[in-house]
């Protein structure tokens, strides 16, 4: 047997490269997944829900409805856009929710607005000074 450039033969194991390693590291967390679906489904659970009757402070809108049109567009707003220019496109909200501090010194107003595509998730919408800070889905 003649090898080129004069170098040794490798094992076979060297000549798999990392395949192997990879898919032993999938299996393995697909088994972890499994075994522990409850703990994923409590952490999952965990995350902070709108509750259209508690989390208001003062209802705006009963027939305030976010449509799928109306959602995309709002998602193509940039951040520290003009509060007005997001409500062009969606109006009234469902609801005004408590202020929250996110940084110093700056006080937060948020928006709630139901899906009407999807009536368990709730889009909230964040300004701050009268700029459009961001959003955040709600999930009942």
């Amino acid at each position: 047997m003649v090898f080129p450039h004069n170098t040794p033969p490798r094992p076979h194991s060297q000549r798999l490269g990392s395949k192997p390693l990879v898919a032993a590291s999938l299996t393995m967390i697909l088994v972890a997944l499994l075994f522990d679906f409850d703990g994923i489904k409590t952490v999952l659970s965990s995350t902070p829900t709108f509750s259209q009757q508690s989390d208001c402070n003062a209802v705006v809108s009963n027939d305030a409805k976010l449509s799928r049109e109306q959602l995309a567009t709002l998602l193509t707003i940039p951040e520290r856009d003009a509060k007005t220019r997001v409500r062009q496109i969606v109006s009234e909200p469902y609801c005004q929710l408590p202020p929250l501090k996110v940084r110093s010194g700056v006080d937060a107003e948020r928006e709630a607005y139901p899906l009407a595509f999807d009536p368990g998730t709730t889009l909230v919408i964040l300004y701050e000074n009268d700029e459009y800070a961001g959003y955040r889905f709600s999930f009942e």
